[in-house]
């Protein structure tokens, strides 16, 4: 799943918005790499849906006060 919408997002609890996020974190780097090491720029959709669920995940922590 790489893209939730933020009313879902806000519903889970932080060790799930924690989990999701070190999750897409390793993620994007497993993405980051592939277009690196094939020189294919395919997935850059891919990645940009990534960097923002990345965002408003960290958004929900930081509002919630939790350090990520």
């Amino acid at each position: 799943m790489i893209s939730m919408k933020i009313r879902d997002l806000r519903g889970l609890p932080k060790e799930s918005l924690q989990a999701k996020l070190s999750e897409l974190r390793l993620d994007i780097g497993i993405e980051r790499r592939k277009i690196a090491s094939t020189g294919v720029a395919s997935k850059k959709t891919k990645i940009r849906e990534m960097k923002r669920t990345i965002a408003q995940i960290l958004t929900l922590l930081n509002e919630r006060g939790v350090k990520s």
